[in-house]
């Protein structure tokens, strides 16, 4: 009888390798990304302890079977909770996003790569309690702070470097797609999987396919929105313990006829992911913190602009009250995703997604807060709100969009023109850089520093507050520093 031979090993596609091989490979070098991550991580995890004031928040966190607590598991932040890396990474990932607060990429496709700290957190606590226990992840050590940053730049990379030609919106798909995959890339690396295993992770991340996007818009706007990173990072989490037991992967998921990733979901002949850069360290060095408001990022200078206009209308003697009409001069994802002028807005969900929501909230109160966004709040219950938000007309300007799309500039312009009921028209408010970006990073530094205070505070003792924003500003005690200890800094008892 004639043995028959082993099928020959199939190639992977090089979209895959190339993944597989800059998380494994690349060292990174860039003192401005390692800066960039060091404000990433602490302004990221005040964002989830900010987000433990919403009961909505609070009732999707802790194990999947209550009182449950994992020896050796990862801690969550502000939370007496330690479970398995699997459910931190949806706890952590959940309360980080809960309030759209942490920071974005905008591109042709856009998100939020602080998302992976989820994952990140998760599985770099769990391996750095077990391995001090005596146990043997990955290479066996007690992680450093530094371990996490270097992770975080890669995460961001990857999601971000996508993100920049491939636009999943354009076809009703979701970017958490993007977190999922980035998450699972780098803590198999982590986890001390093999290149070729992190292949096969990223084939089980596309096969997953991403989810859709429908409940981010009318008329299935939700709460879903806010904690769909966080089952990102679960579900790539998942898949990469999957994996470390001994799974396979599928070395042609993005390419195979048919029932490939690009037959299924770009149905376009020869329709690949298209790539603007090689993997480096661009994206954490260019990314946007959101420092002002909680606000979809794409709002950020548009809320400014109001804010100035708030304080124009005060200093003539005049308000809100005054105001006939205003024209908000924007950009193409402005008008695409947040562009809600006479829509009825039916939840939290869809206000914190409303430009002309946003912009009369400050110019009526000179605040835009994430409890402004509730159904019984001040201004979702104030009629000049809504009346307000009415008469603000958006319309694009292609140059604004084409800086949005500038690799060297990347700026999110918006520009009000207000007219008053007495006919006045206003100079126009022009606002093309929010805070968070990378023009201003200097002047937003410590307007960070604050956000992070405001938002621990309620939640940790005061000393550890001032503990963790000294760590913050200290790199080498920083990155030197273990991660479950660091960790243990922001535990509730």
């Amino acid at each position: 009888m004639t043995s028959r031979q082993a099928a020959p090993a199939r190639e992977y596609d090089p979209e895959i390798v190339d993944l597989a091989k800059y998380v494994h490979e690349y060292a990174v070098d860039s003192d401005l990304a390692y800066e960039t991550a060091r404000y990433v991580l602490f302004d990221t995890i005040g964002c989830g302890l900010k987000a433990l004031e919403f009961p909505q928040c609070q009732k999707l966190l802790g194990p999947v079977v209550e009182g449950t607590v994992v020896p050796n598991g990862t801690k969550v932040p502000g939370t007496p909770y330690q479970l398995d890396p699997v459910r931190g990474a949806f706890n952590i990932g959940c309360m980080i996003r809960w309030l759209d607060f942490n920071d974005a990429w905008l591109a042709a496709e856009w998100g939020h790569p602080s998302d992976n700290l989820g994952a990140i957190l998760a599985v770099a606590d769990w391996i750095s309690r077990t391995n001090r226990a005596g146990g043997k992840l990955g290479d066996g050590k007690v992680l450093k702070i530094k371990d996490v940053l270097e992770a975080m730049i890669k995460a961001h990379e990857i999601q971000g470097c996508i993100a920049l030609e491939n636009a999943f919106n354009k076809i009703g798909l979701d970017h958490v797609i993007l977190v999922k995959l980035a998450s699972a890339a780098v803590t198999s690396k982590m986890l001390g999987l093999s290149e070729g295993q992190t292949r096969d992770v990223i084939s089980h991340a596309f096969c997953d396919g991403p989810p859709m996007r429908t409940y981010r818009h009318a008329p299935n706007a939700m709460s879903r929105k806010s904690w769909a990173a966080g089952d990102a990072c679960e579900k790539g989490v998942n898949l990469v313990m999957k994996v470390l037991a001994g799974e396979g992967g599928m070395p042609t998921i993005l390419s195979a006829p048919t029932w490939g990733w690009y037959d299924t979901y770009f149905r376009q002949k020869g329709k690949k992911f298209e790539f603007q850069r090689p993997y480096g360290s661009y994206v954490m060095e260019n990314i946007l913190f959101k420092v002002s408001f909680p606000a979809e990022f794409h709002s950020q200078t548009a809320v400014e602009a109001a804010q100035r206009v708030h304080a124009q209308l005060k200093a003539m003697g005049k308000s809100a009250e005054d105001i006939k009409e205003i024209t908000n001069r924007t950009h193409e994802a402005c008008v695409k995703i947040i562009d809600k002028q006479f829509k009825p807005l039916e939840n939290f969900a869809d206000r914190d997604h409303c430009v002309q929501y946003m912009i009369s909230t400050m110019l009526v109160f000179n605040r835009l807060e994430a409890t402004d966004y509730g159904d019984d709040s001040e201004a979702a219950t104030s009629e000049l709100v809504e009346s307000l938000r009415k008469r603000i007309k958006c319309v694009e300007d292609p140059q604004f969009t084409k800086d949005y799309h500038d690799p060297n500039k990347r700026t999110i312009a918006n520009a009000l023109t207000v007219t008053l009921n007495d006919g006045t028209v206003l100079d126009e408010v022009v606002v093309e850089a929010p805070l968070g970006h990378k023009w201003r990073r200097d002047e937003a530094k410590p307007e960070i520093l604050n956000k992070f205070k405001k938002h621990a505070g309620p939640h940790l003792p005061a000393s550890a507050v001032d503990e963790l924003l000294a760590l913050a500003q200290d790199k080498q005690k920083l990155e030197s520093m273990d991660v479950d200890k660091y960790v243990d800094l922001y535990v509730k008892n």
